[in-house]
């Protein structure tokens, strides 16, 4: 009879245990009131923005009852409306009381997670000692399975992470009222029981253990769904995905992703035959393949068995058919919003992932400033082992966070050796733009500045605009003295210092401005096109392209020859200026100059191809050039039509236009243009797509197409020099103001043998 008592005991304990385990929380949350609701509002505000940074934006429904405190007639009222609307998403609530104990309850969210997924919580917060240290989490069933022993390893299924970044921030704001978001993980699929424990600082534990709170989670098991996708070739490909459920949240979870997938992108990309894990639900997939693809889209509804999904792509343009390859000079595998701990970037094998699923034939993978030491292992003045014919990848370098930066970033191609003699790393190169740009022609390297806007920022959309910009950045600075020298290249003739300005990642008008420019004083310097990714654009590679014509086999040397030539348009994707001619001159041969002996017209040619949406993308064209996208086709728009206009420019100014139909289809578009002087011609869709110059010589005679010109770049080498004679080294002083005198010389010149104004 005593033994069954005993277990009848346990039977009605084991029992009470679990309905606490397992019924379900209160669905009311303790109320604050008699608060101020302004700073209240402002954290909200952020919160949401974390919520959609995270890929778990609030539904439109809580997003409307967000709205409407605002509208309340008290704070009290604005502060129900908000705690009705966020409370239901909490998982747990908080309360810290006067001596910053932390009592911890659970809050009515249900409690679902995902194999191998994460999921996000809310948190609610009822500060009254007014903490604003970090609140923080932990759980023995999120410890290291590693430290544990086997037993204890199976207990471990759990990861879970306090959102602390921008915009939130790691630490509590202090006010009464706070909502914060806690991510989990779960290793399994099934119920899984956790201990989560919660303070803000040594000795914040409440009493009794009500700093803790036990959970049991409802954790479903993930499905593997299999990718089919094929090009216009029926050939196995690489794409980008974007997985939504019906609360528009991003799968998998952005929040902890690990190469080769990012956390700053909602697409991840995938090849033939490869599988993502989903939860049971339904989703809408859109896939595509860079600018050149069609978007296609899918409703997919994942049950609990495996189940396929497949794409077959189609173009709307395809440069590379007509010979013209696509490639982006400024990408990196480190910095800015990739990791840096623990992996300190990443690697070759990612990076190539990224470019086959954009389209991006050509790679530019310039190791810079963040992780120099780790990542410089990877340079070998080669393609890398993972490229996959006709997509190249190469590592090369940016000068940035070391020696010149200060002046002006610099892309340094095709490098045969990757760091100057007299040291292994990042801290010994010359601080003078000009002395790296020496260095680096020695070996046959194309050169150029990165990021060409920054510093040279102008108000207005005026080209060319004459107004001296500050010159105090990172950009096309020390440009204006660097372009009027020529250098030793490696068979020791002089060239030209400065082989292109880089283009499409900064404001359009503050690149083009300082390239006019200089163009009108007869310097030949091209374009290139770049994303600097992930850092000015993180959206995607090749946001900013480069489209080089290449006689023969595609490879990196002769992409980069072909910036160089200036056998090359850049173009944000969306339009295409191809076959660019002037007489029988093609862009990029026979050093792209045509003889006139007299003045007279001449013949521009080009084969256009543009894609617009048929429904205006709304706000981008009202957007300043100061404001992000800086090159995108929809500022081209002409207002009520799918029609861009094709501009044609000599010296600077748009002499003639015509407009087309921004359908996909290609085009030839004629110009006839009066060339009066030696001038320089090019085409351009504006801020999407613009070609490089074709120079036409009346009577052999150099071009000097502007005086004003001439004295802006006079004025700017002095501005320059204000700016950045403070950043070089005492060593390099001498070469320094021998180099900016040059340049002042030079425009001298330039200005005296200049008669138009």
């Amino acid at each position: 009879m005593k033994h069954q008592a005993t277990r009848r005991l346990f039977i009605v304990a084991t029992l009470f245990i679990v309905t606490l385990l397992t019924s379900p929380p209160a669905q009311a949350l303790p109320q604050v009131s008699d608060i101020d609701y302004q700073p209240v509002s402002v954290h909200v505000q952020r919160l949401r923005e974390a919520l959609q940074y995270l890929g778990q934006p609030v539904s439109d429904e809580i997003a409307k009852q967000l709205d409407q405190a605002a509208e309340a007639e008290n704070n009290n009222e604005a502060l129900e409306i908000i705690q009705e609307a966020l409370d239901p998403l909490c998982l747990i609530d908080i309360q810290i009381n006067p001596e910053s104990r932390v009592k911890v309850q659970a809050g009515p969210a249900q409690r679902r997670l995902v194999q191998q997924g994460w999921s996000v919580f809310l948190i609610k917060v009822r500060n009254t000692a007014s903490v604003t240290a970090p609140l923080k989490a932990t759980s023995k069933q999120a410890e290291s399975v590693s430290e544990a022993t086997a037993t204890e390893g199976r207990d471990r299924w759990l990861d879970l992470s306090m959102f602390g970044d921008r915009p939130l921030g790691k630490d509590l704001s202090g006010i009464g009222l706070e909502y914060r978001i806690i991510q989990l993980y779960s290793r399994d699929a099934g119920k899984r029981s956790a201990i989560l424990s919660f303070d803000v600082g040594q000795g914040t534990q409440d009493l009794g253990f009500r700093s803790d709170v036990t959970l049991v989670f409802d954790c479903n098991a993930a499905t593997p769904v299999t990718v089919h996708v094929r090009d216009e070739n029926n050939k196995p490909t690489t794409a980008s995905f974007v997985i939504r459920d019906a609360q528009q949240r991003i799968y998998p979870a952005q929040s902890k992703r690990l190469a080769p997938d990012f956390r700053f992108h909602p697409q991840i990309y995938r090849a033939d035959g490869e599988q993502i894990l989903l939860p049971t639900g339904k989703f809408t997939v859109t896939c595509r393949r860079g600018p050149e693809y069609l978007e296609q889209t899918q409703e997919i509804e994942v049950s609990d068995k495996p189940s396929t999904i497949s794409y077959n792509l189609k173009r709307w343009v395809d440069p590379a058919a007509l010979g013209w390859w696509s490639g982006d000079h400024h990408i990196h595998a480190a910095g800015c919003s990739h990791y840096a701990k623990p992996t300190e970037g990443v690697h070759a094998i990612d990076m190539m992932r990224h470019c086959l699923g954009e389209d991006l034939k050509i790679g530019a993978n310039l190791t810079w400033g963040p992780c120099f030491d780790y990542q410089k292992q990877f340079f070998t003045g080669k393609d890398d082992p993972v490229s996959v014919y006709p997509y190249l990848l190469r590592y090369d370098i940016e000068v940035s966070g070391f020696g010149s930066g200060a002046s002006g970033h610099l892309c340094l191609l095709r490098l045969k050796q990757q760091i100057p003699d007299g040291g292994d790393s990042k801290d010994h190169w010359p601080t003078l733009c000009l002395n790296t740009l020496r260095w680096a022609k020695k070996q046959g390297a194309v050169v150029g500045p990165a990021h060409t806007g920054w510093g040279l920022a102008l108000e207005g959309r005026d080209l060319p605009n004459y107004k001296i910009p500050p010159f105090d950045g990172i950009g096309a600075n020390e440009y204006i003295v660097d372009v009027t020298h020529k250098i030793e290249g490696p068979d020791k003739t002089l060239v030209p210092a400065v082989d292109f300005v880089s283009t499409v990642d900064t404001p359009y008008t503050w690149e083009l401005n300082i390239w006019y420019h200089t163009l009108n004083c007869g310097f030949q310097t091209r374009i290139s096109g770049e994303t600097d990714f992930p850092c000015i654009f993180d959206e995607r590679v090749g946001l900013g392209r480069a489209y080089v014509k290449i006689d023969g086999r595609l490879s990196y040397d002769a992409w980069c020859e072909g910036i160089r030539r200036g056998r090359a348009y850049v173009s944000d994707g969306s339009s295409h200026l191809m076959d660019f001619k002037v007489e029988d001159v093609e862009v990029g041969t026979d050093g792209s100059t045509l003889n006139l002996k007299t003045p007279g017209k001449v013949t521009a040619t080009v084969n256009v191809a543009a894609l617009l949406n048929e429904t205006v993308e709304e706000g981008i064209k009202e957007r300043p050039y100061s404001q992000k996208p800086y090159w995108h086709l929809e500022r081209a728009r002409v207002d009520g039509t799918r029609e861009v206009p094709v501009e044609v420019i000599v010296n600077g100014y748009a002499v003639d236009k015509k407009t087309i139909v921004a359908d996909g289809t290609s085009q030839e578009v004629t110009f006839e243009v009066p060339i009066e002087q030696s001038s320089w011609v090019a085409l351009r869709i504006e801020a999407s797509s613009h070609t490089n110059p074709i120079f036409v010589l009346v009577d052999n005679k150099p071009i000097r197409a502007s005086r004003r010109s001439a004295e802006w770049c006079l004025k700017s080498v002095d501005r320059c020099w204000s700016q950045k004679e403070r950043f070089i080294d005492k060593k390099e002083m001498k070469d320094a103001i021998a180099a900016y005198d040059h340049a002042r010389e030079t425009y001298k010149k330039i200005i005296a043998e200049s008669k138009t104004p």
